[in-house]
């Protein structure tokens, strides 16, 4: 099943999308996704709504060095358990959002990951994998917009991977995807940049969602970032980022200038 939140003329809701391309179709969901599903009966075209990030989430926890590869051409040693930081709730956008450069910096690049959400109440000190796994409501397509310079510069990184538009995720939650061995892409304006899988990812997402359980309880939709493959690059004003997921879809960004 695929979650998408949309924009349309009474407002905002999940939905339900039903196949793909021009006769794609979106069901509107009754409240959130999260439990038994109930659709309202209301359905529109997928081309009369605005996909919007599929999910707020309370938290974004996001994982350094999760690829050797990366690891490698950022200079560092991968890490003996998964390195953790945070993004701000307000750093989310969605397809289609613009990603905006702040005048603090000159050097923002790229990151494409797959993201893990969380889809259960209260995870927290989970050990079993299966109930790691269970506590997963689904994986969705996300961007680790990233200040390197002010990374490099600054002694930690909430600066450098808070601003706001610097977490954009979407199209939209696939709940039924095995996310064993499947590629992340990156592509601006077409030419391929970053192009992994995740048979790579040092720790797997059940093991992330088990690690960070055990620092802060994981709530319904919060987003895990399960770091990026090697060929991070930076973007600049009037260029467009697609990242892609097998078996999820794209999420594009165009990134403009924020001055």
């Amino acid at each position: 099943m695929r979650i998408a939140r949309v924009a349309h003329a009474r407002g905002m809701s999940f939905g339900v999308l039903n196949g793909e391309g021009a006769g794609a179709t979106v069901s509107e969901i009754e409240g959130h996704p999260f439990g038994s599903i109930t659709t309202t009966g209301q359905r529109w075209a997928l081309d009369d709504v605005r996909l919007m990030a599929p999910i707020l989430p309370s938290k974004v926890v996001c994982v350094g060095r999760n690829y050797a590869a990366h690891a490698a051409e950022r200079g560092a040693e991968v890490p003996s358990e998964p390195l953790l930081f945070l993004k701000p709730s307000t750093s989310v956008i969605g397809p289609g959002d613009p990603i905006r450069i702040p005048p603090q910096s000159q050097q923002v690049e790229h990151e494409a990951e797959l993201a893990v959400v969380i889809g259960v109440t209260g995870a927290r000190r989970v050990t079993d994998r299966a109930q790691a796994e269970a506590a997963i409501f689904g994986y969705t397509c996300a961007n680790d917009v990233t200040a390197r310079d002010l990374q490099n510069s600054d002694n930690q990184w909430t600066r450098a991977k808070g601003f706001d538009s610097f977490c954009p995720i979407g199209p939209w939650i696939d709940t039924d995807l095995d996310v064993s061995d499947v590629e992340v892409r990156c592509e601006v304006n077409d030419s391929v940049r970053q192009l992994g899988r995740t048979k790579d990812m040092v720790f797997s997402p059940a093991t992330l969602v088990s690690y960070v359980s055990h620092i802060m309880t994981l709530l319904p939709g919060d987003v895990i970032l399960t770091g990026t493959p090697e060929g991070i690059e930076p973007v600049v004003p009037g260029d467009t980022v697609e990242v892609s997921v097998e078996g999820i879809g794209t999420l594009t960004n165009p990134v403009v200038s924020l001055d």
